[in-house]
């Protein structure tokens, strides 16, 4: 005959070792009763009445049975528990000693009352202004972009931005401007370092201040499908002279910015999100005209054709044509200018080109061509302008260096007590008229003409010219 498995526990003896009988547990000890005690216990009706549960064995402990005290009866009222320690209770467990009591108000050398001896309607007192946290890199950017539309900003170069390029420290402190806008910053020389002008290829040293001019950040592009993006398509589908499936010409109206600038909220880089393909491609923009100027603009769809149209604008391959009206009627019905022009430091938000010398800082050559196609008196005169190269301001500026500001020009018309005709409008009369490229990937050429916009249109109607009247430039060399 085996033995029964043995199953340890507290308290248990392990079989042949000596102990209780194999597998029962140790009996309880007996002793005086407490006679109180059994009353008040039978009075509450504990589960384990009758037996002191003290020295039993955990598990007899654990397992003891609960039951709901039962209610003290009318004959037998209960009786207190008695105070009196039993001879054979065993010690209480230890406890973590109690801290020690907190003195009186009158004993306490301050002579400050506890807390919960102070009124309810007390101030709590003062306590010491927390040291200032030196800002963040995030808040600093947060600052930063909230201070874009107050005016000019001075910026410092910290340790940790040395070395980086002078567009990349701008997109790093303001991530929510475009770097499109801001490579038209450091194009345009609005940018200061130290008081110097700003190339892109520059890199900032710490402790180096860049001068920012005045900005205000763009609203984010419309969500697909919104109302809002559904009103730019539609807007953008209005202007379209020519699409295929590599670029398209858009009719830019007067007032439209291409790219945000200062103040721009609303331009044609931002609306054409609306045209984003399912792949997510945007349309790009290849050249660009002045906000005030209406007419011909090309983009492309496709990153290839991109590439490739700029590089026909770099290689002065693409044809263009203006229409302009001027102050005065040029002797020389047909000429050519040739001059250089560099940015004229008038301010940081309103860039002007002069004629420079050649080899002054920032010169550049600018070549137009341009032709007297018909004219009112000795007032006005409409000229068909070519430009060879594709400078900054180029017509407006060569215009007014022969002695005849395109009219409407707010920065270049500086004939002094000149009226407008009646019924002209103050507006920039000039036009993108026609341009003629090679297309991006078949080479065909590909000619495109904008009509009058509505200011020039009614200005043509007054002073008597016909649109479709022959246009002499379309003759002027080739450069």
């Amino acid at each position: 005959m085996t033995s029964p498995p043995y199953r340890g526990g507290p308290g248990r003896a392990r079989p042949g070792r000596g102990g209780p009988a194999r597998g029962r547990p140790p009996r309880a000890r007996t002793g005086p009763r407490n006679t109180a005690r059994d009353a008040a216990e039978r009075a509450a009706g504990p589960a384990t009445f009758g037996r002191d549960m003290s020295d039993a064995a955990p598990w007899e402990q654990d397992a003891a049975p609960r039951r709901a005290p039962a209610k003290p009866s009318a004959k037998s009222p209960a009786k207190p528990r008695s105070e009196k320690p039993r001879a054979d209770a065993r010690p209480a467990a230890r406890t973590a000693p109690r801290a020690p009591t907190r003195s009186a108000p009158e004993d306490r050398p301050s002579g400050r009352p506890r807390r919960d001896e102070r009124p309810a309607d007390a101030e709590a007192p003062p306590r010491a202004p927390a040291a200032p946290r030196p800002p963040t890199r995030r808040a600093l950017r947060e600052a930063t972009a909230e201070a874009l539309a107050t005016g000019v900003q001075t910026l410092e170069v910290t340790p940790d931005e040395a070395g980086m390029r002078i567009d990349r420290f701008l997109s790093a402190r303001f991530p929510q401007l475009p770097f499109t806008r801001i490579q038209s910053l450091v194009r345009k020389g609005e940018l200061r370092v130290n008081g110097k002008r700003a190339k892109a290829a520059d890199r900032v040293e710490p402790g180096a201040s860049v001068r920012v001019p005045p900005l205000s950040l763009e609203a984010r592009p419309p969500a697909p499908g919104s109302a809002r993006a559904e009103g730019d398509l539609a807007f953008l589908r209005s202007l379209i002279l020519y699409e295929d499936q590599d670029m398209m010409v858009l009719n830019k109206p007067f007032g439209l910015a291409v790219q945000g600038g200062s103040g721009t909220t609303r331009h044609v880089d931002g609306l054409l999100e609306a045209m984003r393909d399912k792949d997510g491609q945007k349309p790009r923009l290849v050249h660009r005209l002045d906000k005030d100027t209406a007419g011909c603009l090309i983009v492309a769809k496709t990153r290839l054709a991109a590439a490739t149209l700029a590089k026909t604008f770099r290689s002065r391959a693409a044809r263009k044509i203006y229409w302009a009206l001027a102050a005065g009627v040029p002797k020389v019905r047909q000429g050519r200018i040739s001059t250089y022009l560099a940015k004229e430091e008038i301010g940081d938000a309103d860039a002007r080109m002069r004629v420079a010398k050649h080899g002054d800082e920032g010169a550049s050559h600018a070549l137009t061509y341009y032709a007297v196609v018909d004219q009112a008196g000795q007032k006005l005169a409409w000229l068909s302008l070519k430009p060879v190269t594709g400078r900054t301001h180029q017509l407006r500026a060569h215009a007014a260096h022969i002695g005849h500001p395109l009219v409407g020009d707010p920065k270049y018309f500086d004939i002094e007590n000149w009226e407008l005709p009646g019924g002209l409008q103050n507006r920039l009369h000039l036009l993108a008229r026609r341009i003629v490229i090679p297309h991006p990937r078949t080479a065909k050429p590909i000619d495109v003409t904008a009509p009058l916009p509505p200011h020039m249109a009614q200005s043509w109607n007054l002073l008597g010219f016909d649109a479709a009247r022959y246009d002499p430039i379309v003759e002027a060399p080739e450069a």
